[in-house]
């Protein structure tokens, strides 16, 4: 196994993890954003009531997005697990 190989490896399973995480983190985010906006509206300064939303956000996008991430990690771990008789041929 060449370094190039094990480079391109690393890129793409940090690819997947950030195309997995990125909806769990977006909506996180923008949860976040609108109860921060609805505690400086109405001065409400509480640290705990973000976690509730955004913990019901995660849940939901997991619910949701479940498939798709799924497919995507099955998809990489296929394409890994069958390049594994290139590398052994390449050595």
């Amino acid at each position: 196994m060449d370094s190039g190989f094990a480079v391109e490896i690393t890129n793409q399973a940090m690819k997947v993890t950030l195309m997995l995480a990125a909806p769990l983190l977006g909506g996180a985010l923008i949860v976040g954003i609108m109860v921060s906006l609805f505690q400086a509206v109405t001065q409400i300064n509480e640290q705990t009531l973000s976690f509730i939303p955004k913990a019901l956000t995660i849940v939901g996008l997991l619910v949701l997005a479940s498939p798709w991430m799924m497919e995507t990690i099955t998809s990489f771990t296929y394409e890994l697990y069958s390049s594994i008789p290139q590398v052994v041929m390449n050595r």
